[in-house]
Parts: structure tokens; sequence; C-alpha cells
């Protein structure tokens, strides 16, 4: 097995909301199931909560817009986002084992025509993308 460097990756997560106001919240990606088991992205990859929080903080950091489609340019931006990790959860009161390790992110749309494709479930989930270091899992 070997390391690949530079892969893209694609990452889909089902929205949970969308608000009238052009606003749509769900999971960007979640690390860790509520009952500890690891999801596999539709590339079959796992993303550790620690490297998780690091991407996230460096998105809101530097990039914070959200496209359509993966192509052209900005439809909206990221104006809420938390890393829900067992300190933040713990912190907030909330029982281990209720809430998954993972991203949750509040987009503002600001196209119409996107916001009505998301209200009529169309677009159905978030797909962040972006560049990582692949590493092959050891059993």
């Amino acid at each position: 097995m070997g390391v690949y460097k530079d892969d893209v990756f694609n990452l889909k997560v089902t929205i949970a909301k969308a608000y009238e106001q052009g606003l749509v919240s769900g999971w960007a990606n979640v690390a860790k199931n509520a009952d500890g088991s690891i999801p596999l992205d539709w590339q079959g990859d796992v993303i550790r909560p620690e490297v998780l929080e690091k991407a996230a903080v460096d998105f809101m950091l530097n990039y914070r817009t959200s496209g359509e489609m993966h192509s052209g340019g900005s439809k909206g931006v990221v104006v809420e986002s938390i890393v829900m990790t067992k300190d933040k959860q713990a912190a907030m009161g909330i029982p281990e084992g209720i809430v998954p390790e993972g991203w949750f992110i509040t987009v503002k749309i600001e196209d119409p025509e996107v916001f009505e494709k998301v209200k009529s479930g169309k677009y159905r989930m978030f797909s962040i993308q972006g560049r990582g270091k692949r590493v092959p899992i050891e059993p």
C-alpha cells in the first residue's frame, strides 16, 4: 500500500434544514457517528476528527464561499461553522453518543435559483471539495 498525495476528494452529506432567508444548514462532514462508528465518504475515505477540525478552521479563515456543483463562481458563503469535537460537546453539556463528531455549517445562498434547487430537493447535500493526503489505513 502506498501513500497518495494531493488527491482531490468530494464528500456529500445530507442538508438538514433550508430556511426562507436563503440559509441552508447541515453536516459538511461527519468524522465519527454518534454511536462511535466511522463513516466512509463517497470515495471510501475517512478523516480523523482532529484533522477535520484543522481543515475546517483553514476553510473558514481562507475561503468560506460555496459554489454550485463544483463549477462556476461563488453562490453563497458559510456564515456558521462548528466542528463538534468530544471536548466541545462536553463543554456544551451534550452527553456522549448523542451528536456525531463532525463539521456542521450554515450557508447563506446568495443565488435565488440555487436556493430554489435546495428547497425543491434537487440539491439535497453539501459536497465539500478539497485536497488532502491519502494514507492507507493499516488493519
